[in-house]
């Protein structure tokens, strides 16, 4: 294919998004240069207010990834995606309701430290380094994915592109911290939604307006969204996009560092869970507008698919190509298109590159150098993400071997962030788990989920299972057909296991930590549960036992929520968050030292100040 140059007007469009996102960063170093503390760098100083960390979080999880490869997904495969919307609302709801009330009112900078408290440093360390590499992994993906779309709109250098992401990206998020993530997410979330509405309103004037789009679409079978086939072996049904999803997203919502950052450093946890809520019309918002893109595109390219005609070389190079047919004679709106994938691009990785910082300096540095001064750590979180953000950029290098941008990027979260869903489940919901089921089902969770991820990666699922419908070539000139891939042997286990849904590679790594856990606490001694600190625990068994308090008592294992008023005060903290107690107790100098930030042993101190807080 032959590249379309920008003209002078679309990188005017394209260089503004930089500039003003570096501005961002550099205004907020200058404003906050007085605050020298790792606290207000890396948690915003727990001040933030619900609006600018909602629009942070959708824009950080609808990335570039979202924005070239749902609309392709679309275009392939059909409006199936449209499912989403059951997954994002129950991952929303898990997220508020089972794991931020943990998290906020622990008071805990990174999420980790909630395994430290509820099991050990050994179960900790483990998460902390999984996590990492699972996020380097993942924004590898994501810096890959919109510079392949700028090298194939423009003809830029491909690795230039990727380069120059990666240093924008390093220098806002060094100079500016949490803040400036926050607030340069909620621009670049605001770009996201003009560059995707420039696309769906002029493909739907050239397509003869929305109303033909829906009936082309009928007619090519991409509006068959809702299929109940209960094989765990097709790509996209409703049970595997509502199951597997849910897992999937969960483990990126959940108990995902960079996002539990951002509503910790919410001002109270009534901010934090609106966060979450408004957070969530965003996801719907983006989610909608990259399907429509995805309908609008086949419907222009019903008669000649750029793809198996050869005029493109992979299927995640489709949008960049319709923006530039639609926007030919329109200067300055492909700038504001490609402007839209690299702000999905830029706050993701922004997102993740702090939330790397965060954890290093928080699970490794602070525990070895624990009398470290503000000003010192202040400089070794900016050095921190300085590093993760070239470790971050390089690995896109290997981003261009993983296959379409959206299935690898989820692969990726189903291969990590299953396990790691499984063992904060074993903290929160399992009182009877001790450390070493935890770590053996940490262990056991991420062999099963790469054990079917790397299966599936070396024998793909074959064509029955994917269902990737028909693409037309009959109005292409000079098509060129590619030759059939020759089929290599494959075992049996290729079209079982291996060709299992890549959602559901996330459940499984989940549910097999959560199983080996039990099994694993049972055979060595369950944890005794006078030892669990009760706000460790998520009481969800009272959801289901609420008609008896025999059958409550029974399910909390022997810890100590059968007190009399204890119990009727932890219930009700539980419901209510008791915000303002902790606030104060985040706010005051005082109170700041019994929370245990100067202190050697900081996780003992949270939760004597937990235990002030609710009894």
């Amino acid at each position: 294919m032959e590249a379309k140059n920008f003209t002078v007007w679309d990188y005017v469009v394209f260089s503004a998004l930089f500039v003003i996102s570096c501005g961002i960063g550099v205004f907020f170093a200058v404003k906050e240069r007085k605050k020298a503390t790792s606290r207000e760098f890396l948690v915003g100083g727990r001040q933030m207010s619900f609006g600018p960390v909602a629009l942070s979080l959708t824009a950080s999880f609808m990335s570039a990834v979202t924005v070239l490869g749902t609309p392709s997904e679309v275009y392939r495969f059909g409006a199936s995606f449209l499912i989403f919307f059951i997954s994002y609302t129950f991952v929303i709801i898990f997220t508020s309701e089972l794991f931020l009330p943990v998290f906020y009112r622990s008071g805990i900078t990174s999420t980790y430290e909630y395994l430290q408290l509820r099991f050990n440093k050994v179960v900790r360390y483990a998460a902390t380094v999984i996590y990492i590499v699972q996020t380097i992994l993942y924004t590898g993906v994501v810096v890959y994915a919109p510079a392949l779309a700028l090298n194939q709109v423009t003809g830029f250098d491909l690795w230039g592109s990727v380069f120059a992401t990666g240093i924008v990206c390093t220098f806002y998020c060094t100079l500016g911290g949490l803040k400036a993530v926050v607030w340069t997410d909620a621009f670049q979330m605001v770009v996201m939604i003009m560059g995707f509405l420039s696309v769906l309103i002029q493909g739907s004037a050239l397509n003869g307006g929305l109303q033909n789009v829906l009936e082309q679409a009928t007619n090519g079978s991409r509006l068959h969204i809702i299929d109940f086939d209960v094989d765990p072996l097709r790509r996209h049904t409703f049970w595997t996009i509502t199951v597997g999803g849910t897992f999937t997203w969960l483990g990126i919502y959940g108990v995902n560092q960079s996002t539990i950052q951002r509503c910790i450093s919410c001002k109270t946890e009534k901010h934090a869970k609106l966060a979450l809520y408004f957070n969530l019309l965003g996801l719907w918002t983006i989610l909608a507008c990259a399907v429509f893109s995805g309908l609008i595109m086949y419907s222009y390219f019903k008669d000649c698919d750029p793809w198996t005609s050869g005029i493109i070389s992979a299927p995640d190079q489709l949008m960049p190509y319709f923006v530039m047919e639609i926007f030919d004679t329109m200067p300055g709106l492909p700038g504001l298109f490609v402007a839209c994938a690299f702000s999905g691009t830029l706050s993701t990785v922004a997102a993740s590159i702090n939330a790397l910082a965060t954890v290093t300096f928080e699970d490794f540095v602070k525990s070895c150098f624990p009398h470290l001064s503000d000003k010192l750590s202040t400089w070794i979180s900016k050095g921190l993400c300085l590093l993760f953000g070239i470790m971050c950029t390089s690995m896109a290098v290997a981003a261009s071997l993983l296959g379409g941008v959206v299935q690898a990027s989820l692969s990726i979260h189903g291969m990590c962030g299953g396990p790691m869903l499984g063992l904060f489940m074993l903290g929160l919901v399992f009182p009877f788990v001790n450390w070493k089921g935890a770590l053996g089902g940490l262990v056991i969770g991420i062999t099963l989920s790469f054990w079917v991820a790397i299966g599936a990666f070396v024998y793909p699922a074959p064509d029955s299972k994917t269902w990737p419908l028909p693409l037309s070539t009959e109005q292409c000139p000079n098509v060129t057909t590619a030759a059939p891939p020759k089929l290599s042997s494959r075992p049996d286990i290729a079209d079982s296991w291996y060709s299992l849904s890549y959602l559901y590679f996330s459940a499984v790594g989940c549910l097999g930590c959560i199983a080996a856990g039990v099994i694993i606490s049972f055979i060595t001694g369950p944890q005794r549960g006078k030892d669990v600190d009760p706000l460790l625990i998520r009481p969800v068994c009272n959801l289901f036992c609420f008609w008896s308090k025999k059958y409550k008592t029974l399910c909390w294992c022997g810890v100590q929520h059968d007190r009399g008023t204890e119990q009727d005060n932890l219930e009700n903290a539980w419901k209510q968050g008791n915000e303002s107690v902790l606030q104060n107790g985040l706010q005051q100098e005082g109170l700041a030292h019994v929370a245990g930030s100067d202190s050697k042993d900081k996780s003992q101190n949270n939760m004597a100040l937990e235990k002030i807080t609710y009894f």
